[in-house]
């Protein structure tokens, strides 16, 4: 967390100066008599769609008039600035900005919302990191805790669904990765961090199958016959009840044949050896 709030800080530095620098050669600003109006100048540049110089006009207000009743929605537009810009790390510490500056202000609702937002559209696919979509999830989780009748609170509980579908996906990929290449430990322990944190996901069914057909794989018939059913009692309407029903039938057969085809018999034959390699 320390490392990513020291990266905006230098994109903000960095902006700024660059700000600046290109305002150097520029004829003085005119003189306007109150914060309220060198606010609403700014905000005329935002509304037009001038966000670059709506950006330095409002930093102006935030450096100057800070304890003004116009500091907070300066503090925000600069947010919402960055954001249409696409610059969304800005944004977001814009936003958190007056979060921790101004705990008071009736924008810090919105602002928690937007930070949310922010790294929602900083969220990759799920084949890349998933920094930013946990970051995501933690804000829209707490907007949500914080302030549940905000107007965003619909949107923000879709967000959190496909996020969370999102880093399953990341989990659920990288045990079928390590199946493949026959990691077994290290596929295993993917599969069952989808059962345990993602099981009301698309992918925590599919865990519970990929499991179980990786512990059919190495004869542990056992601990794939307890898989299986735990899915069937968890999601007996799940859309995969019927392979897996077909999963159960076929590990049920192999422990008859392990059984020495004994009808009924309910006893487990033990699990592989920890000594099982990878």
């Amino acid at each position: 967390m320390h490392a990513l709030r020291s990266a905006l800080l230098t994109l903000v530095v960095s902006a700024l100066a660059a700000a600046w620098a290109g305002c150097g050669s520029s004829a003085p600003v005119d003189q306007l008599a109150t914060p309220e109006q060198r606010f609403e100048a700014a905000k005329a540049l935002y509304d037009k769609g001038d966000y670059q110089d709506a950006i330095t006009a409002l930093r102006t207000v935030t450096l100057q008039y800070s304890g003004t009743a116009v500091a907070d929605d300066a503090q925000y537009l600069l947010g919402e600035s960055h954001f249409n810009r696409g610059e969304y790390l800005l944004a977001s510490y814009e936003f958190s900005e007056l979060r921790r500056l101004m705990p008071a202000s009736p924008l810090v609702p919105d602002a928690q919302y937007r930070t949310a937002e922010c790294y929602y559209m900083l969220s990759p696919k799920s084949t890349l990191d998933q920094q930013y979509t946990r970051k995501a999830l933690e804000e829209l989780q707490g907007a949500l805790e914080y302030h549940p009748g905000h107007p965003s609170a619909k949107r923000a509980g879709e967000m959190i669904r496909e996020l969370t579908n999102r880093v399953a996906k990341k989990a659920y990929d990288t045990a079928e990765l390590y199946a493949r290449m026959e990691y077994f430990k290290a596929s295993l322990f993917y599969y069952d961090d989808v059962i345990e944190k993602y099981h009301d996901t698309d992918y925590g069914p599919q865990a519970y199958l990929g499991k179980t057909r990786l512990l059919m794989d190495r004869s542990r018939y056992g601990e794939a016959l307890n898989t299986i059913n735990r899915f069937i009692e968890v999601q007996p309407n799940s859309v995969l009840r019927g392979q897996a029903d077909l999963l159960k039938g076929q590990i049920e057969a192999e422990l008859a044949k392990v059984l020495g085809g004994k009808p009924g018999a309910s006893v487990l034959p033990p699990a592989s050896s920890s000594t099982e390699p990878r």
